[in-house]
């Protein structure tokens, strides 16, 4: 099985997000791709995050979009801060015996993670698909790779490194659509249209739950 996993806080999750999710999809072959929202996010500011409920909702909704997109909730199912090396061993436990799994990553979070729990192991669970901008400097990417204490060598295709797991980290680019959660959340709390920028389905559900207005902002 060739699965790829996006996760996120997707509070609310945009159509930049189901957009890099169809374009690796089709580019790995994947059989399925999931959305997986975040409960605790270790990383995120301090800023009050919608509840997992509505989260998980509008997530469900986004994924009805693609025959090849679900959501799974194993994060907020679980106690404490949502740490990813704890959802891949899940997954491997969920998908036996052997599922091949593509962990998707945008190139500023994967820049920073060292700071993840267990970092040297995440690689063993998972092939890294980093989604890097237009334009980036892939020495960058390729110096930070090799300076991890992860064991990472050159691999012989492109834009591709391998680690003794038999896992690798895989550069690609997207369409990126220039989107943020943050965003859209600030449009819904100054009135403004946030049509286009997240489904429609996403947008009638945030607006009727109102979600990101001023009294009905999460506390």
């Amino acid at each position: 099985m060739r699965l790829g996993i996006l996760g996120g806080t997707f509070d609310p999750i945009h159509m930049g997000h189901l957009r890099v999710a169809e374009e690796i999809s089709e580019d790995l072959q994947l059989e399925k791709l999931y959305l997986i929202p975040s409960a605790v996010p270790p990383h995120k500011e301090t800023r009050p995050i919608t509840p997992f409920e509505h989260r998980l909702a509008m997530t469900r909704l986004a994924a009805q979009t693609s025959p090849k997109f679900e959501t799974l909730d194993l994060e907020g199912r679980r106690q404490g801060f949502s740490y990813s090396v704890e959802t891949l061993r899940e997954l491997h436990q969920i998908f036996k015996p052997s599922p091949t799994l593509f962990f998707i990553i945008g190139m500023d979070a994967f820049l920073e993670i060292e700071t993840w729990k267990d970092y040297e192991r995440l690689f063993d669970y998972a092939h890294f698909v980093v989604i890097t901008r237009i334009g980036s400097q892939p020495q960058v990417l390729d110096s930070f790779l090799l300076s991890l204490k992860a064991g990472f060598s050159r691999s012989n295709e492109e834009g591709t490194f391998l680690h003794p797991s038999g896992n690798k980290v895989i550069y690609k680019q997207t369409t990126l659509i220039d989107i943020s959660s943050t965003q859209i959340r600030e449009r819904v709390a100054a009135g403004k249209s946030v049509r286009f920028l997240v489904l429609e389905s996403v947008r009638s559900y945030l607006m009727e739950k109102e979600l990101y207005t001023k009294h009905g902002s999460p506390g």
